[in-house]
């Protein structure tokens, strides 16, 4: 693949805190080599912000290895930038060319408030999970990795849904905020396997009514959040939760 060298123009959002209003700061950089990730671009930017004296642009990430969801950032109208199935730390600068111009900005939902900058507060996704995302298991000695069986046609779906890294991507490309896919996937990996048996009417119950408290918006099934989920999560996932919120709520002890 051959490498080469570009110059850009960076229309950043630029917050101090979610009580403050903020705006767009253009940023001009140079000799921004094509083999470099998004997030290295944004480390040569910040070096020179603090050589200059300025504040340095804030923005989550943690593995810089697609893992953990933290390096969110909606990239010319596009979470995670324009590559399919792809996190920003992934996301290489041979996805643009000499003279482009990106525009960064930070997740868009009430309940992802602004911290600073690009840094949004995703704790309503912990909470979300905190009011049923567990099993119960008796602690101890391990049981037998074949004591339990379980169809292979379930394991592969509840794997799938278990990828689910929670970065909020499909909340950000929701026209409604929604964090359906989110809790979709949270709930089905657990629905499908026989562990997640004992909490599987009081799981959904709470934590949909965890997720309307948190101000989240409505489905309306545009399906956007899969197009831009990083893990695929398919939205075949939101039809689970539903089934399974009906049955809970119809089969609910009084």
């Amino acid at each position: 693949m051959e490498h080469y060298n570009m110059n850009l123009t960076l229309k950043v959002w630029r917050q101090k805190s979610s009580k403050e209003q903020g705006r767009f700061e253009t940023y001009q950089v140079s000799d921004i080599s094509s083999e470099m990730s998004f997030l290295e671009m944004i480390d040569v930017l910040n070096e020179r912000l603090i050589k200059e004296g300025k504040d340095p642009i804030a923005f989550d990430h943690d593995c810089r290895e697609g893992i953990c969801g933290a390096c969110s950032m909606y990239i010319n109208g596009r979470p995670h930038g324009p590559w399919h199935a792809n996190t920003t730390c992934q996301l290489h600068m041979r996805a643009y060319k000499d003279g482009d111009t990106i525009v960064v900005e930070p997740w868009r939902a009430n309940s992802f408030p602004v911290i600073k900058d690009l840094v949004v507060d995703r704790t309503a996704f912990d909470r979300i999970v905190q009011a049923g995302g567990y099993i119960s298991v008796n602690t101890g000695n391990a049981v037998d990795a074949n004591a339990m069986l379980i169809e292979k046609d379930k394991a592969d779906a509840a794997f799938a849904a278990a990828a689910c890294i929670g970065c909020g991507a499909c909340v950000a490309a929701c026209k409604n905020s929604s964090a359906m896919l989110f809790l979709s996937a949270k709930v089905s990996h657990l629905a499908l396997l026989p562990q997640g048996e004992p909490e599987r009417k009081s799981r959904v119950l709470n934590m949909v009514q965890q997720m309307d408290k948190e101000g989240f918006g409505s489905c309306t099934f545009t399906e956007a959040c899969e197009a831009v989920c990083p893990k695929e999560i398919s939205v075949t996932n939101i039809s689970r939760l539903n089934k399974e919120y009906i049955i809970a709520g119809l089969t609910e002890d009084k």
